[in-house]
């Protein structure tokens, strides 16, 4: 299969940074490659192509990296027993905290913090034997889709320097895209997840509620719409680094035991399915021109593998399910961030979109708070009445293509004005809100090599399910994913 062309500069990928990361995972174990040779590949790799994209920020020196990777090869001679991500390199998207290594959630507050612990995740991936290369680059907080900020700058598309990656996780999607990493580890509140992967061919998975353990952080509790999550080049890969990041862990109290191996459990064919398509939920959402025409397309791959589908126009208030969305977020977000709204010192270091969210949260009332988990909940019923008839739900990944760099969001989406910052991700609240999975796949281009891509959501819990059905159609695709 072949790969669509990019617009940047850049040389063809070597072998080994075009390998998947299990063929990469298993070449070390099976010593039929080394850590070094691994590492030293990628690292070329990223020198050739990062000063492009800007997709990989903190990068560690080099001369440690490889010592590193020595040390991971000097414990494979030794006979020491190798993880699931042994010797493989990755780098951690930059809202994470990496103990030792710069950690700025793109923010000017904490250009220069170093963590002294890891996330959950973080530390799951150590312990599997990832040689952790640097972060991936950010927006500030995570807010806005769109990865750009003051201390590192704007991430550029894979496929076209004029052009945003998406975001928030907008330097984990090109880096993949352009083979600067085997895998790569995302989160997704508002589409953070999916967008990018959308919007720069590649895939990219939010899990159910609870599967990967969030924290540590000051509140264990309420703030479970965001999630971490697995990107990749492929389902496979991405399966590989959920098994490592998924499962219970005692100081994340929501989140509970995997049901066992998503690799492995990739090695059984998907059943046959049923897919209920959302569309534009009948012109509630506006969506830029030629998008649902490319999912249309891509949901004819899925009859090709056995998951028709039908359109389907849930009855539900949709104007209600996003205000209560934008109130749980700012529940949620803006008042996490209002320790830094209330220091004067910090304040005007706040993009405009973060003091819109403490603003807005600081005017909340608790029954407007209880008012929205309500609307949640019931929107929960009605996926789930939604599931007792179909296995899965298509949406568009994104209501736009990707827009111009310094656009920091579009003021209108198919002649609609859009009212806050992320009014045009509306279509990524549906699964957030639900706690369901939910997939990015890539569905092709439009006549201007703009990518696309389309979610495919599953029942809370149904990661396996999702993961199988993705699988299924990326053997249809006539392309690979990736620039």
């Amino acid at each position: 299969m072949l790969r669509p062309r990019t617009k940047h500069a850049v040389p063809p990928a070597g072998d080994i940074c075009r390998r998947s990361a299990v063929e990469l995972a298993d070449a070390i174990r099976r010593k039929t490659l080394s850590a070094r040779e691994v590492v030293t590949a990628f690292l070329d790799r990223i020198e050739a192509v990062n000063p492009l994209v800007n997709a990989i920020v903190s990068l560690r020196d080099r001369g440690d990296i490889l010592r590193e990777a020595d040390a991971t090869d000097a414990r494979r001679q030794a006979g020491v027993e190798t993880g699931p991500l042994f010797g493989l390199p990755i780098a951690i998207k930059d809202l994470a905290s990496t103990t030792g290594l710069r950690t700025s959630l793109g923010s000017p507050i904490f250009a220069d913090f170093v963590p002294q612990e890891d996330d959950f995740f973080v530390e799951r991936i150590r312990n599997a034997g990832a040689i952790i290369i640097g972060k991936t680059n950010v927006p500030e907080f995570g807010l806005g889709s769109n990865t750009y900020n003051t201390v590192f700058g704007p991430t550029l598309n894979a496929f076209d320097p004029a052009l945003t990656a998406g975001g928030s996780s907008g330097g984990a999607a090109v880096a993949l895209a352009l083979d600067m990493l085997p895998v790569a580890d995302g989160s997704d509140f508002g589409g953070s997840l999916r967008n990018p992967a959308a919007w720069n061919n590649v895939f990219g998975f939010r899990p159910s509620q609870g599967l990967v353990p969030g924290g540590p952080d000051f509140e264990v509790f309420h703030a479970q719409m965001g999630v971490d999550g697995p990107m990749g080049r492929n389902i496979g890969d991405m399966a590989l680094l959920l098994d490592v990041q998924a499962g219970y862990h005692p100081h994340a109290p929501l989140s509970y035991e995997k049901p066992g191996s998503f690799l492995e459990g990739l090695g059984t064919a998907a059943a046959r399915g049923r897919i209920a398509w959302f569309g534009d939920l009948g012109g509630h959402l506006p969506v830029e021109a030629g998008i649902l025409d490319l999912c249309e397309a891509a949901l004819g791959r899925f009859a090709d593998a056995s998951f028709p589908h039908e359109p389907l126009q849930p009855d539900f208030d949709f104007e209600a399910l996003w205000q209560a969305f934008v109130t749980l977020r700012q529940t949620s977000s803006g008042c996490a961030l209002k320790t830094h709204y209330d220091d004067p010192s910090k304040r005007g270091l706040l993009k405009p979109e973060a003091i819109w969210e403490v603003e807005n949260a600081m005017r909340l009332t608790a029954p407007q708070i209880r008012a929205a988990s309500v609307i949640r909940t019931s929107w929960h019923r009605t996926l789930l009445s939604i599931f007792d008839r179909y296995d899965l739900i298509a949406l568009p990944t994104a209501q736009v293509f990707p827009f111009e760099v310094g656009t920091h969001w579009p003021r209108e989406v198919a002649g609609r004005a859009m009212d806050s910052y992320h009014r045009w991700m509306q279509v990524s609240a549906f699964a957030t809100l639900g706690g369901c999975p939910a997939v990015n796949v890539p569905v092709g281009f439009d006549d201007k090599g703009r990518p696309m891509g389309m979610q495919l959501i599953g029942r809370p819990r149904g990661d396996l399910a999702v993961l199988k059905a993705a699988a299924a159609y990326e053997a249809t695709l006539p392309w690979e994913a990736g620039a």
